[in-house]
């Protein structure tokens, strides 16, 4: 394997399985890349490759319970609870930047936005337009069959404009976009990069001139990411928002939390029929790979790009502040356990976290409902 590679078998398909179309393509592309493979790359086609992929495929993935098919379950689906309380931040902002369009980034099976859409109307802020961006055609094809009764206001965009004007919101989009693993060995820094190996793939680490981007104290052997692809998309972000707010949340930490010396196994996993395991390597495309986001580096990637960070917070303070248990009131017994669910902070409340963004000046003169107690911005 040459000295340069540390190879860990512990991931590996199980000898003797038949190559899946999508196993062969990754073959293809780990020999074209001379053995070796960046797991920025098998991660974008074990998620995205057309036809093929995780969220290419027409398998179920949104759903309450493996009975279902489905392998984990986001907060639009969990309960409309969530939208209807978002939907109060959305439409302030709406108001306070005088744009009338909502943008939405993986918008799944559909359930946020028929959600937002409905609940906006009710607030009196109705959107001109509602537009997907959806990189998945086989979901974008579920979200039409949802969302059809909303008409010609809801469209799909395929690249996006050099002008942006509207609200953004991306729920469980960042930790779907593909990190750099990297490893520290007996001091020396390694990019874990994918291999071959039998019917199956394996880690193989090299060395690095990458780094965290804080000193991670101690010799002992420690696991992470970076995310370079998540900082380019909001610096894409930054430079088409011309007018607006983007709204991301996700699971994930300020920079100290998510390099901390104890958190020495990284954040990558995978989701498969409501269980999560480590083997991210094995199974591609038949399971969701995740990372936590790092929202320290979203918020400087932001700022560098000329981005304002007007807000962040953790999910359940923002709920809380949007009125979700007053919302809650007069729901059955079911719904308001699910409401408990996105804000208690052994479940979604404190693991997810809310950040919001403008154009350099786009926030003077409002503050953001969902952050107006518990902002956290001070510590990213």
């Amino acid at each position: 394997m040459g000295d340069n590679r540390r190879v860990n078998t512990a991931s590996v398909n199980q000898p003797g399985s038949v190559a899946s179309p999508l196993t062969a393509r990754i073959f293809a592309a780990i020999d074209a890349a001379g053995g070796q493979l960046s797991f920025e790359r098998f991660m974008s086609m074990a998620l995205y490759e057309p036809g093929f992929g995780y969220y290419a495929a027409g398998t179920p993935k949104f759903g309450h319970f493996p009975s279902q098919g489905s392998d984990f379950v986001t907060a639009p689906e969990l309960t409309p609870l969530f939208a209807r309380a978002l939907a109060r931040q959305v439409a302030q902002a709406l108001a306070a930047t005088g744009t009338q369009e909502v943008w939405e980034f993986g918008a799944g099976s559909g359930a946020l936005a028929a959600e937002l859409i409905a609940a906006l109307d009710a607030l009196g802020q109705p959107v001109a337009r509602y537009t997907i961006v959806e990189l998945s055609s086989e979901l974008r094809e579920r979200q039409r069959e949802r969302l059809a009764a909303c008409g010609d206001r809801v469209r799909w965009a395929d690249t996006l404009p050099e002008r942006i004007e509207g609200v953004l919101v991306g729920n469980e989009v960042l930790d779907a976009i593909p990190v750099t693993p990297l490893a520290r060995r007996e001091g020396v820094w390694h990019e874990r990069v994918v291999v071959r190996a039998g019917d199956g793939f394996a880690w193989a680490d090299r060395p690095t001139t990458l780094r965290p981007p804080l000193d991670v104290p101690g010799e002992h052997d420690y696991c992470t990411e970076v995310h370079p692809l998540v900082e380019a998309f909001i610096r894409t972000i930054a430079d088409r928002l011309a007018r607006g707010v983007a709204l991301f949340i996700d699971y994930g930490f300020p920079e100290a939390e998510y390099y901390h010396p104890q958190r020495h196994m990284g954040t990558l996993v995978a989701h498969r029929a409501h269980q999560v395991d480590d083997e991210v390597l094995d199974r591609p495309g038949e399971k969701d790979i995740t990372a936590h986001v790092n929202f320290t580096g979203v918020a400087l990637a932001a700022q560098d790009a000329g981005l304002d960070v007007i807000g962040y917070t953790s999910q359940g303070r923002f709920l809380i502040n949007l009125g979700l248990v007053e919302l809650s009131q007069g729901a059955d017994p079911r719904e308001r356990s699910r409401m408990q669910m996105l804000v208690h902070e052994h479940e979604m409340g404190e693991l997810f976290k809310v950040i919001a963004l403008t154009p350099s000046g786009g926030g003077a003169g409002w503050v953001p409902v969902g952050f107006a107690h518990g902002d956290r911005t001070h510590r990213l």
